[in-house]
């Protein structure tokens, strides 16, 4: 059984159709990209996946369970992390603080325990905090878990963030172009990053726009145009493929859209 499922699925906004009859899944331990022109529907999916939408009709089934319908919280207890193509970090926070905010949804520790300061708030609190810590040493950040997230480089707002999404325990990562406007470096050291997020045993489903870093990075892709599947397969089979030549960014001609897909 595939850790993700989708199939036959179809979300509309008023006349718009922005996913039709989609099928994919995703494998434990799996990275998959998915990938297509802007508007082709890949962040609907990823919303409609995480219960920030609700589908029109079809079947999202995580470890066996079917989560449509289901709110986003969770969700995300059930495993689903996710990370946004703008940060959503408090900058006014340190980058430590930032990240312990992720496994609010996992500690045990009422309000009242809280407000008393009690001997459980604050084991619980030390305890997150070194979890908190090992998750930024993770992603190559833990030198800067005392300074306010304000004073991030934009590629290291980016690896807290998925420190963040970490923080939630998943058992699959959406990620949502995790390495845009970034740097050579910035790109190398996310994609370290991720790759050492698969080792773990942790799933990835991705939405990238740098094509050679994607097809390095995924095992598989899925090609989205229109909001339709128009091509899944390995790398090499997705940048052969016809369909996604023709359809890749909007762009005629098959050797310039050939080329996009080698040098993007």
């Amino acid at each position: 059984m595939s850790l993700l499922e989708i199939k036959n699925l179809y979300k509309s906004f008023g006349g718009l159709r922005a996913l039709s009859d989609l099928s994919f899944s995703v494998e434990k331990g799996e990275i998959v990209g998915v990938i297509g022109p802007n508007g082709a529907g890949k962040s609907t999916l990823f919303n409609v996946i995480t219960g920030v939408y609700w589908v029109d009709r079809g079947c999202i089934t995580f470890l066996e369970r079917n989560i449509v319908q289901l709110p986003t919280h969770e969700i995300v207890r059930l495993g689903i992390g996710r990370t946004f193509q703008n940060p959503r970090v408090s900058k006014s926070l340190t980058v430590l603080e930032n990240t312990m905010i992720g496994f609010h949804g996992r500690t045990q520790a009422g309000v009242l325990d809280a407000l008393f300061r009690t001997k459980r708030s604050i084991t619980e609190i030390n305890e997150t905090a070194e979890k908190a810590l090992s998750l930024l040493k993770f992603v190559q950040l833990n030198h800067r878990a005392r300074d306010l997230a304000a004073n991030l480089a934009y590629g290291e707002h980016r690896r807290m963030e998925i420190a963040c999404a970490l923080a939630t325990n998943p058992r699959l990562l959406l990620l949502d172009e995790p390495m845009a406007g970034m740097s050579v470096e910035e790109i190398k050291n996310i994609s370290r990053v991720i790759e050492s997020i698969r080792t773990s045993g942790v799933a990835v489903l991705l939405i990238e726009h740098n094509m050679r870093v994607a097809m390095e990075l995924c095992e598989r892709m899925v090609v989205l145009n229109f909001g339709s599947k128009i091509a899944e397969g390995d790398p090499k089979d997705i940048k052969n493929n016809a369909a996604v030549i023709e359809a890749y960014l909007g762009l005629a001609g098959e050797s310039h859209n050939r080329g996009m897909l080698d040098a993007s």
